[in-house]
């Protein structure tokens, strides 16, 4: 996004602060007018629910799912980032915005899992949104990127005994972005944290010290936890002076994807702090969209 539309806010229920860069309307611009609004995926919270930008196409095009940030404690679905927005206006691929429940209702693994079935939701809906199933990317910054990242490394969700038909799709997907995500809360016992949320996430007061936390939970909120051989391209974007999401947590799960060789690229933002978030560095990740995944051949 241009420095000019950005704005930085603060998360007022937390201690300290955690950027969340919110994005103005845009009313009349090519690509910010959602085709469907409050699409529910889910039935158990108002907040589960996706608005949906479509392109015109003969056949079935690729799709973004944008997951975005605050802290998983505040937020919005309601705009996209600039650089996905001028995909859907050059009508190169849809996006699919998701809401998801904050920790003042549940904790995880609650986020993870809204973000998990809204993909299984968009493959529901395909056919009717023209969205190709085998091309599907999802991207996000700060907490949308720690999801982004959860959803692209975590084994598929797919449960053919559900009930619930959408849960018989899958929540692979092709590729990811992370912006500025955390991924691996085994650090907060070696780096500052200094961030309330990644506490509150997994229902623990700000402050807990790093050894009353359950190991249990570090380990399943943290995406570097999934990290197998058959998982998707992952792109990572961040500031080398990020102190809310420190860079060791992008650093790590690089090496990993690296050690078992799946495909990963981490942008280092030479000064960059937490505003990284933004995805106002976009240049790169468009690039790794349109490699992994309009290139793809249907």
């Amino acid at each position: 996004m241009h420095t000019t539309l950005q704005m930085m806010t603060i998360c007022a229920a937390c201690g300290f602060p955690f950027i969340a860069v919110v994005t103005p309307s845009f009313a009349q611009v090519p690509g910010s007018t959602p085709t469907y609004r409050d699409v529910a995926y889910d039935n158990d919270h108002a907040s589960q629910c996706v608005d949906v930008y479509l392109v015109k196409s003969d056949k079935p095009t690729p799709a973004m799912v944008y997951i975005h940030g605050g802290g998983w404690r505040v937020g919005s679905k309601k705009n996209i980032p600039d650089w996905l927005r001028k995909f859907v206006a050059d009508e190169q691929l849809s996006v699919v915005s998701v809401e998801y429940r904050f920790t003042d209702v549940a904790t995880h693994p609650a986020q993870a899992n809204d973000c998990l079935k809204a993909i299984q939701f968009v493959r529901k809906n395909a056919t009717k949104w023209n969205i190709d199933t085998k091309r599907l990317g999802v991207t996000g910054g700060s907490a949308g990127g720690h999801l982004s990242a959860y959803v692209a490394l975590h084994d598929d969700a797919a449960d053919a005994k559900s009930g619930d038909p959408v849960k018989h799709q899958s929540s692979r997907v092709a590729c990811a972005v992370s912006f500025a995500g955390p991924t691996d809360w085994t650090l907060l016992s070696t780096v500052d944290h200094r961030h309330p949320a990644y506490r509150q996430l997994i229902g623990y007061e700000p402050g807990t010290p790093a050894a009353e936390i359950s190991a249990k939970l570090i380990k399943d909120v943290s995406p570097i936890s999934f990290v197998s051989n058959d998982d998707p391209p992952i792109m990572q974007v961040h500031g080398d002076k990020d102190v809310i999401v420190p860079i060791e947590h992008a650093k790590n799960l690089h090496k990993q994807l690296e050690k078992i060789g799946v495909k990963s690229e981490l942008v280092v933002i030479p000064g960059g702090n937490h505003s990284v978030a933004g995805a106002g560095n976009s240049k790169r990740a468009t690039a790794f969209v349109k490699q992994h995944l309009l290139s793809i051949r249907p």
